[in-house]
Order: structure tokens, then sequence, then C-alpha cells
């Protein structure tokens, strides 16, 4: 019933930056909260960044506080995430995630049990 699309994702070289999107489609007017979550090779789904509409509180993994902006356009009904000063250790494919059904709020924004649906992902490669 939601669909999120990411896009935005490239290669660029450490220290520059990069904004990505994703777009909801579906039923998402009751949407609570909106995640993004990135996998490096060889490692396990990471959480990056939440941002809670109904409080309007966002969140943000140690390894990206000061670096990485998430933000959305209600009428686009998208939720970017501005990465800036890139690492190499930021490279990984970063997933779009969203939370509707109203049981996912008793689990936490950095779980991925914490949101229902998920978007294919956008590869993010940064260069040394």
């Amino acid at each position: 019933q939601v669909q999120l699309v990411e896009s935005g994702g490239g290669l660029v070289q450490a220290g520059g930056s990069l904004r990505l999107s994703c777009a909801a489609s579906g039923r998402t007017f009751s949407s609570y909260r909106m995640g993004w979550f990135r996998q490096a090779p060889g490692k396990a789904r990471e959480f990056v960044a939440a941002i809670n509409w109904n409080i309007g509180s966002t969140y943000y993994a140690d390894s990206v506080k000061g670096r990485f902006t998430i933000s959305r356009d209600n009428a686009k009904n998208t939720v970017y995430l501005q990465m800036n000063s890139l690492k190499p250790e930021d490279t990984a494919v970063y997933y779009c995630a969203a939370a509707i059904s109203p049981g996912r709020a008793t689990f936490g924004h950095t779980t991925n049990l914490g949101y229902d649906y998920w978007g294919r992902g956008t590869q993010v490669t940064v260069s040394s």
C-alpha cells in the first residue's frame, strides 16, 4: 500500500556532499516516523537518521551527527537526507523507511522493527 523510492545516490569524493531523496506514494497521510538506514558491504544494516512528525524531533547516529540532516517536504511527500563532509566509511546502500502502522510506535526509531515499509535502496560510494 505504501511505496518508497530512493534516489540521489552516486559516487563522491571524501569531503563532498550528496542529497538523497525518498519519494513516498500510497497511504502515507498517517505516517508517524520516517528514517534512513544504511548497509555497508559485509556489514549489518545500521540506523542513520529519523524524524518524528508528531513531535517534530530528529535523531541521528553518532557517526553522522553534525554532518547529515534529515528533512521532509510534506507537499511533495518526500523525505531527504543531506549528507555533508562525506567519508569513505559512509559508503553503503542507503534505505528509506517509514512507520505507519500504530504498533510500530512501540519500537525504537533506531531498529528495523520500528518501520513498516522500506525502499529498495540507493548506492552511495565515497572515494578516498
